[in-house]
Parts: structure tokens; sequence; C-alpha cells
């Protein structure tokens, strides 16, 4: 039996996976839950255009640095990672993007809590965009806050990434 996949845009198929109304067949150009986010265990909570909220269950047993808090490292995948899913959510079919930077400051340590990271775009443009992150712990209390430029790729610069 074939199945007739359903292209959906980005932010259509995200909030309908959200809701559990993915319909057998439905699919966006883009990769949903993506390896790392599956990986890491990174859960989409919210999504709007342009903005996306991302929980996490951190804890230093698992997600440790030398000094047994929360690597910031993980700290700033999340953040690429709400950023981007946040991004994706502007982007059609054919296009792509790539982060060209991401700020991280670090405000206090997280031994183990359910982080949700916070991003909106601050700046729209048609190929450079600007972002914020704020990335909070379950207390409300901000341990983290990141800037990224993000750029959407067109054309043959969009093929394979």
């Amino acid at each position: 039996m074939n199945q007739t996949t359903h292209m959906l845009p980005v932010l259509e198929y995200l909030r309908r996976q959200l809701d559990g109304g993915l319909q057998p067949g439905d699919s966006t150009h883009m990769l949903y839950p993506t390896a790392i986010s599956r990986l890491l265990g990174f859960r989409i909570a919210e999504i709007g255009e342009g903005t996306a909220v991302i929980e996490f269950d951190a804890d230093a047993e698992h997600h440790g640095n030398q000094q047994g808090t929360v690597h910031g490292g993980l700290l700033c995948e999340l953040a690429d990672a709400t950023i981007g899913t946040a991004h994706s959510t502007l982007t059609n079919a054919g296009e792509s993007f790539t982060s060209i930077d991401l700020k991280t400051t670090f405000l206090r340590p997280v031994w183990q809590s359910k982080l949700r990271a916070y991003a909106r775009a601050v700046h729209r443009g048609s190929t450079i965009s600007h972002y914020v992150c704020d990335i909070a712990r379950e207390d409300g209390k901000l341990v983290a806050s990141a800037a990224s430029t993000v750029m959407t790729l067109r054309g043959h610069h969009a093929r394979g990434r």
C-alpha cells in the first residue's frame, strides 16, 4: 500500500507534532526530531513563528563537567537547538540555514533541574536574522542567556544541508 506524503511547512508540522495531530505521511523539509535532540532528550514544548521553547532534564551525573555541574557546552547546545528550531519555522521548502555565531553567558550553575530554553527572533531579515535565548531552571531562575546570528540559505547553498 502506497502512502501519500503530505509536505507541511515546518511551523504547521511542529504544531501538529506537539498536539498529537500528525497523520501518517505528514512530513516537512527539515528533520524533526533532530538526531542530537533525540540523543540528548530535548523536547519541544512550545512553537510559534520565529519562537520556540525546548525542555531538557539536566543532571550533572549524566551531563556534568569536572566541577560537578551541568556542562556549559550542553547549555550552548540547548540554546543552539532552540534557536535553530525557532528559525526553522521561518524557512520554506528548498531553504536551509546555518548559525554564524553563538555567544552564551552563564549566570548560575545547574546540578539537576528541568531546564526550559526560550528562543525568539529579535530581527528577522531576508538572509540574516538575530535571536536571543534564555535558559531557566524549573525554579524560574535564569542559568544562561545566548545570542545568535543565523543565515538563511537558498538555492545551491541550501542543498545537502
